[in-house]
This record gives C-alpha cells, sequence and structure tokens, in this order.
C-alpha cells in the first residue's frame, strides 16, 4: 500500500519497539510497522497511579489506566506481535512529576511533556529496547525524521503552522535519539489515521484524544499541587498582588499562579487584570493590563541543538511559546553562555518562564528548542 512507503528506508531486519498508550495513534502506528514486515515489539508505559496523584475520575479510562493497557495489549493480540508492560513509575516519579511540583514551587510554569518525551518515552524506552534486541523504537507522533548527509545530522520536521505541532515537545530528543526513531505516522492527518483504524478493525479506533497532562487527570493543578506539598510538610506563603505599584488583594500562594492568567485573582478592579510578573525574592504577584503583557525580546537557556549543529546569530526563525501557539517570525539576537536571546518581530504575549520555546525554519524543521528564561521587553538593551 502507498501509506507505507515511508517505511522502506528503515532496515527491516531490527526489530522496533512500540510505545503503546492504548490510544488510536500509536495503535496504528504498532498495526502499520507489522503490516510493513517489521519485528514489531510493543510496550506499554506504566508511569503513575491514581493512588499516587490523586484526582481520580469515577471510571479510570486514561493514560497509564487499566483500560488503556487493555486497549494496547488488545491491538497486540489482534495483530500476533509480543506485547509487555514496563514499570516506569519511580523513574516517572524522579524525573517528571518531582520536576512539575519544583518548577511551580519557584513561580515557573512547567511543560512535563518536553521532560517525560526525553527520559522516560525516549531515554527507558531505549534501554528497554536494548534489553529485548530492538533498534528502533516508535511512536504515534505527526513528526518526521530525516538524515541529511550533508551535515551528518537528523532533522526534525513537523506542521509546524498547525496548532497542534507535536514535534513542539520532542525539541529535547538527543541526535542518538532520532536517529533510532521511526514516526509511521509522518505523512497522515488524524482523520486518516482514524480510517485506518477503523479499517484495522482495532479497539481504540474512535477512542477520544487526552487532552490535559496525563498525572493530572482532573486538570486541576492546584489541588495537585496543594496535596503534593500537604505530603511533603511544605507551607505555601500567602502574599501580595500589586497593581501600579500598590497592593490591591492577597495571592493564596505563588505556585497556584502563572503569567497570563486571568481567573482566580479574586479582585473587583472594574476591569481584567492578568499576571504580569511573579517574585519569588518578595512573595508578590505583580498585575497588569492586557497590553502589558505584550513581549518584544526573551530569553531561554537549556538549548538542545536539533536539526542544525549551530545556532546562527542574526538568522530569521519562526519561534512558538507553548504548544498551542501560533509560530511568530523572530531573529536570534544573541547567542553566548548556554543563553539564546530572542527578539520578535511579531510580537507574543504572556512568554512564560519554564515553558519551552521552539525554533523553525520556514519548512517546517526543527532548529532547536529551550527553557523560557526571562521576558526582557523591559530590561536594558545591555541583557
Amino acid at each position: 500500500m502507498k501509506i507505507f512507503k515511508n517505511l522502506e528506508r528503515y532496515d527491516k531486519s531490527k526489530p522496533v519497539v512500540v510505545a503503546m498508550s492504548g490510544g488510536v495513534d500509536s495503535s496504528v502506528a504498532a498495526v502499520l510497522l507489522k503490516l510493513t514486515g517489521f519485528d514489531v515489539i510493543g510496550i506499554t508505559m506504566k508511569t503513575w497511579g491514581f493512588m499516587e496523584v490523586g484526582g481520580a475520575p469515577k471510571h479510570e479510562s486514561g493514560c497509564c489506566s487499566l483500560d488503556a493497557i487493555f486497549d494496547a495489549k488488545s491491538v497486540a493480540v489482534q495483530y500476533d506481535f509480543p506485547h509487555f508492560t514496563v514499570d516506569f513509575t519511580e523513574n516517572f516519579k524522579n524525573a517528571v512529576i518531582e520536576n512539575f511540583i519544583d518548577e511551580y514551587f519557584h513561580g515557573r510554569t512547567p511543560n512535563p511533556c518536553i521532560i517525560c518525551n526525553r527520559e522516560i518515552k525516549w531515554g527507558d524506552l531505549i534501554k528497554e529496547a536494548n534489553k529485548l534486541g530492538a533498534y528502533y523504537i516508535a511512536t504515534g507522533h505527526y513528526a518526521k525524521v530525516i538524515y541529511d548527509e550533508s551535515n551528518n545530522r537528523y532533522k526534525l520536521k513537523s506542521d509546524f503552522k498547525n496548532r497542534k505541532d507535536q514535534a513542539y515537545a520532542l525539541w529535547g530528543l538527543t541526535q542518538e535519539f532520532l536517529s533510532r526513531t521511526i514516526f509511521p505516522l509522518e505523512d497522515l492527518s488524524k482523520e486518516e489515521v482514524r480510517k485506518l483504524a477503523s479499517e484495522f478493525k482495532i479497539r481504540p479506533a474512535n477512542k477520544p484524544d487526552s487532552q490535559e497532562i496525563c498525572f493530572v487527570a482532573d486538570n486541576d493543578y492546584s489541588r495537585f499541587l496543594r496535596e503534593k506539598f500537604e505530603e511533603r510538610k511544605i507551607e505555601i506563603p500567602k502574599g501580595d498582588l500589586i497593581y501600579k505599584g500598590r497592593k490591591v488583594g492577597e495571592h493564596s500562594g505563588i505556585p497556584f499562579y502563572t503569567i497570563g492568567q486571568r481567573r482566580g485573582l479574586n479582585l473587583a478592579l472594574g476591569k481584567p487584570v492578568y499576571v504580569k510578573s511573579i517574585s519569588i525574592e518578595n512573595n508578590t504577584i505583580e498585575l497588569g493590563d492586557a497590553d502589558d503583557l505584550i513581549c518584544r525580546v526573551f530569553s531561554i537557556n537549556k538549548i538542545n541543538l536539533v536539526s542544525v549543529p549551530e545556532i546562527e546569530v542574526g538568522k530569521e526563525i519562526f519561534i512558538k511559546i507553548r504548544y498551542s501557539d501560533l509560530p511568530s517570525k523572530a531573529v536570534i539576537s544573541e547567542y553566548k553562555d548556554d543563553q539564546v536571546i530572542i527578539e520578535l518581530i511579531e510580537t507574543k504575549r504572556a512568554v512564560t518562564p519554564g515553558q519551552s520555546a521552539v525554533a523553525y525554519d520556514e519548512e517546517g524543521y526543527l532548529l532547536f528548542g529551550g527553557v523560557i528564561h526571562k521576558d526582557l521587553t523591559h530590561e536594558s538593551k545591555d541583557y
């Protein structure tokens, strides 16, 4: 079939481990590989449980639930390839959940999917692949890996103008990881994948997509954080809400706020106001008007180069500052000491420390990514 041709560039003599969440994307990815002739091994990663993270719905049907594991295994049985469930809960807790709690504690807004992809979905999964004698790993992401012989580099490409661009969360992957990665869905749309799932008659065919962070299944971050702080006997002090230099109210604790937030401030100022900045040192949250959130220049650190071997200062790029963001034109203004200064040609709103900034070129290649450090719009030119 035509849709399988993109898989012909990979060596079928090397077994492939497929990360199977029990959802439609990873299930179709596994079946495509199997029907193309690959030796497929399915692995479902158990990374957390409702007893540990709380917020359990009445029916546990999300990622890492028994239903999800059963859905993945049913596909493996139907298409005759082995499937294992591997317990990664301790590694996930240490690498992802603890970082999530710590970042919010320090007034930043983390993106746990970035760390999970790098440390768990690739880092730990490749270790499991090695144990099983497999070389490749595959996932249900909508992205494409292309090897560029001219600079001996694996490049990552996506539909970066899509609000649901999944490559955004893959900026932390190393060249080694990319060299061993297959994305079977790289040329398909979500509609085409659901159609294939129906044709394959697999159980997850009509399963809805997950929207929230997996381990906060009820999407209540405040509930999750409060419970974790209580477990650790950490008291979160209240502090002042500041607007235009004067106190206008009291916040309930810095970890429960993020840049750009409007709801939950419990203020009556006669107009909407937003969280503009967070000061850990002073335990204060500064509020501002909508225009105060407009960003023209910001810094990022913890850089990982993906499709390019080096960062080119002065290069015009497209930048995204959150998963659902649309790309904006920008220029790389400065790069030194693992910090990149981005000057926006098209301004953005609510650039948030802790979130990821990801740079693309006009063809959709993911150049590099990093963690947003600071909005420098109101700083002096000498950053």
